[in-house]
């Protein structure tokens, strides 16, 4: 893989990796710092890019395992914080109101989740990434995937119903 190519099928992916780094690590600083880490690491393996069935799950696993290490050296656990960057159109200032209300909860839902559900949630419903490519990166089976956004999914459904319908009634 030359230069250009590398430039034209990785590079788009970098935003993505900040995101997953930055939910892993929690820190900005420390996220930007490894989003170069990790795209040196893909530079010095692009002979192995041009083998890879998905570059972004290639890239996201890289990330993940780097995000480890740096975890584990410093002696902390992931906590894949619960800031994400939503855009919403509201139209009101009680529906704005609202919807940062809904977001703050779910983002203290999520971050209640055990680490697995938090990162294959992450990875299927933020990143868009197909159940192979998660595979790839968590090495999970497709199964454990499947059952981990599952549990995630149905977890923050009960508790957001749980609330709401009690503030309803």
């Amino acid at each position: 893989m030359d230069r250009k190519t590398f430039i034209k099928k990785v590079l788009p992916h970098k935003n993505a990796i900040f995101r997953f780094a930055n939910r892993m690590l929690a820190n900005r600083e420390e996220a930007e710092d490894l989003v170069q880490e990790v795209f040196i690491k893909l530079w010095v393996r692009k002979k192995l890019l041009d083998k890879t069935e998905s570059i972004a799950a290639f890239a996201m696993a890289a990330t993940k395992n780097l995000c480890i290490d740096m975890l584990r050296k410093q002696k902390r656990l992931p906590v894949f914080s619960e800031t994400t960057d939503i855009e919403s159109r509201q139209p009101t200032p009680s529906h704005k109101f609202e919807l940062n209300n809904t977001s703050e909860l779910i983002g203290q839902i999520i971050k209640s989740l055990p680490d697995k559900q938090k990162m294959v949630m992450h990875l299927r419903d933020i990143e868009g990434l197909s159940y192979h490519e998660i595979e790839t990166i968590s090495g999970l089976t497709i199964n454990a995937v499947k059952v981990n956004l599952s549990r995630a999914r149905r977890k923050v459904r009960d508790i957001l119903i749980e609330r709401y319908d009690y503030e309803h009634k």
